[in-house]
């Protein structure tokens, strides 16, 4: 169903709220800064040290085919959401398919969960990005590369708004560009000296302590930060037309194009690698490990960690992008403290300054929490992937304990048998890790190397739960539905499905 021109700010209307962000993102941009989000082939590469030493090559490669699908049927399943309700609040907003009374405190959960997820991943762009800077630049302390990736990424996001939808191209096309380029150079430099298809495929190494098993399954959070945040553009929503049609396209998409890549990049590494030991205890990280041993070259090397890097960089603007207009969507409906401060839209700039403000310090107090642990790594990571996976799950789960029949007419809608297919798959795989992720990294536990993600949890319940009694019970009231006027913009759709196609087309251009 194409909605014609003036719906998209009146199908927001119908939700409550009015059009105070500009529709200045195409699909191809919007496209762009989806998947820089989840920059999955970087991502995956910059965190090889996760699943190297819990599982090997067996779960660098069927952990990513494990999490792809699983991360498919989440996507697949949320799409149908954002179809329906294409407003930046995502999964808060979502939980409005549930029973009347339930909305409330459904909503303020899954919009303190998804907050914090999003100020948790928008700490892995600085993280990642200092972890390799540090692998060329020893001597250098992490902690300063990781404030200066986020105010980068702060002073882009808010002075350079207008030029975001060029900027988020522009990664899409260099993160490809140095998908290709890089495959093709190591693969070049190490030939003939390749490890075998049985040792890419199928060596397993288990340094963790773990049973095997176990150890196997804690590799997946690899996986799980290469696919997670899909939901960005859901929170970006408001600005790109024709929402409801173009926005499950894009989140589907993004994830089919991580899967892709990512899978073909983690097993050219593999095929390069060389000394598998010597990877796994390099102080240069991984990654930039394996292009010395495909390259024999320190330049070479470095020069091919040039696309990572920037990569990374585009990921931290677009996340926090992504982050700012999901504390502006929540306190909009005045779930946060001081929720009209930070729904505020600066009349300038034409941004969330304020959620900006607000997302770099907070992100900066997490780095300086975190980075004193020898598994802050794993924690920060742990704390993004379980957090908006519980987000992810919340509107899934309640739709179905509903029948699936609780969404509006929608332009896209999954057939009954695969929809329910893919919401258990979907719902399965977020309660396994959920647990899963909260483990420590390896056996036996000290103070230093213990999983701090239960910790971040802990802080997130006891301050939301004070302002929901203090605020939020009295005030909340979740997210607003004029389902006449979504019915009425329904029915004013005048497009056949070739028509569609063609105006978002045209959109990308």
């Amino acid at each position: 169903m194409k909605q014609i021109q003036g719906d998209d700010d009146a199908q927001l209307a119908a939700m409550g709220h009015k059009a105070e962000l500009n529709r200045n993102f195409s699909m191809l941009s919007m496209l762009g800064l989806a998947f820089a989000i989840l920059n999955s082939w970087t991502a995956l590469s910059a965190s090889l040290n996760l699943s190297l030493p819990s599982g090997g090559p067996v779960s660098v490669v069927w952990g990513l085919v494990t999490a792809g699908i699983c991360n498919l049927s989440i996507a697949a399943s949320l799409a149908e959401f954002l179809s329906a309700y294409p407003t930046a609040g995502g999964q808060y907003h979502w939980v409005a398919v549930s029973w009347e009374n339930w909305i409330p405190i459904l909503s303020w959960v899954t919009g303190w969960v998804n907050v914090s997820g999003w100020l948790a991943l928008t700490a892995t762009g600085g993280l990642l990005g200092s972890n390799l800077i540090i692998g060329i630049i020893s001597l250098l302390h992490p902690f300063l590369l990781y404030i200066a990736y986020n105010i980068a990424g702060f002073f882009v996001n808010a002075f350079m708004n207008s030029a975001l939808p060029l900027a988020t191209k522009g990664a899409f096309i260099w993160s490809l560009t140095g998908f290709v380029v890089i495959s093709i150079t190591v693969l070049a430099c190490a030939s003939p000296n390749y490890s075998s298809g049985k040792f890419v495929f199928g060596d397993f190494i288990n340094q963790t302590g773990w049973p095997d098993g176990l150890s196997w399954l804690l590799g997946l959070l690899q996986g799980g930060l290469g696919l997670t945040g899909f939901d960005g553009v859901a929170h970006m929503i408001e600005e790109i037309p024709n929402p409801s049609i173009v926005g499950p396209r894009i989140m589907i998409g993004c994830v089919v194009i991580g899967i892709s890549t990512g899978f073909i990049f983690l097993v050219v590494l593999l095929f390069v690698a060389g000394d598998i030991d010597l990877v796994i205890s390099s102080t240069a990280t991984p990654l930039l490990q394996i292009f010395k041993n495909a390259t024999n070259s320190n330049a070479g090397s470095i020069c091919l960690l040039m696309f990572p890097l920037v990569c990374i960089l585009f990921a931290t603007i677009t996340i926090m992008t992504t982050s700012s207009r999901m504390i502006y969507a929540f306190a909009r409906d005045g779930g946060l403290p001081a929720s009209p401060f930070f729904s505020t839209i600066h009349p300038k700039l034409k941004v969330p300054l304020n959620g900006l403000y607000l997302t770099n310090f907070l992100v900066i107090v997490f780095g300086c929490i975190f980075l004193g642990s020898s598994s802050a790594f794993n924690a920060i990571i742990s704390s993004s992937v379980v957090m908006l996976d519980i987000s992810y799950g919340i509107p899934i789960a309640v739709n179905c304990l509903r029948g699936r029949n609780m969404l509006p007419e929608r332009p896209f809608v999954l057939p009954s048998a695969l929809g329910w297919i893919a919401n258990i798959i979907a719902l399965s795989y977020i309660s396994l890790t959920t647990v899963l992720f909260l483990f420590p990294p390896g056996i036996p536990v000290t103070g230093s190397s213990m999983n701090y993600c239960v910790a971040a949890f802990g802080i997130i319940f006891i301050v939301s739960a004070l302002q929901w009694v203090f605020d939020g019970r009295k005030n909340f009231t979740g997210p607003r539905f004029d389902e006449n006027v979504l019915a009425e913009i329904d029915g004013r759709s005048t497009y056949s499905l070739e028509q569609q196609t063609e105006q978002a087309v045209s959109h990308s251009k």
